[in-house]
């Protein structure tokens, strides 16, 4: 069984941690999950859904400010993280390495171990200064996946765009899925 830390944190577009949650418990994946302040009131603003039912989707749950948590260590083996979505300051901990909570401290293991981290920005305009972290980040191995869906298999619902960042976290995890349609082509 594959086994997996998830993570949300502050940024906007919690709904794409919710939908990659309900994907991973549909694989049959182990989940740790860990969710920030910031990311508990979003999910409650964007979703209307309490953390509490959110944690349900997961096998594991930590508080964010659990340094002991499992996660936080190296020999504590998992395939990768995904941070969904990934705040511009949880990547600017992460890409300075500020561990100061159990995400960014999760992920500096996932980058030390060589472990995959997806990170999944959802800001616009981007700064120099993000630019710059990402780069950072993308320099030592982390995957920066924005919630930036594509258009060419015909979205016509909000859950058809969110499903496409979904399966491309999906396929970055090598995790099996049909959340949308895959280009072969013009028809």
């Amino acid at each position: 069984m594959k086994r997996f830390v998830v993570a949300i944190s502050g940024a906007s577009g919690a709904i794409y941690g919710v939908r990659l949650l309900r994907a991973l418990k549909e694989a049959n994946v182990e989940v740790h999950l860990t969710v920030s302040p910031a990311g508990e009131i979003n999910l409650k603003l964007e979703t209307g859904m309490p953390v509490s039912e959110l944690t349900k989707l997961a096998s594991h749950t930590y508080a964010a400010n659990d340094l002991s948590a499992p996660i936080a260590s190296g020999s504590f083996l998992v395939d990768g993280m995904v941070i969904v979505p990934c705040s511009t300051r949880t990547l600017a901990a992460i890409a300075n390495g500020y561990t100061d909570n159990l995400i960014s401290r999760a992920a500096d293991v996932n980058l030390k171990e060589r472990r995959i981290l997806v990170l999944v920005p959802r800001e616009t305009p981007v700064n120099q200064i993000h630019i710059k972290n990402m780069l950072t980040l993308a320099r030592a191995g982390a995957v920066i996946l924005p919630a930036s869906p594509g258009f060419y298999h015909n979205p016509e619902t909000i859950d058809d765009l969110v499903d496409h960042v979904v399966g491309k976290i999906l396929d970055t995890l090598r995790i099996e899925h049909n959340l949308f349609k895959r280009w072969a082509g013009p028809n």
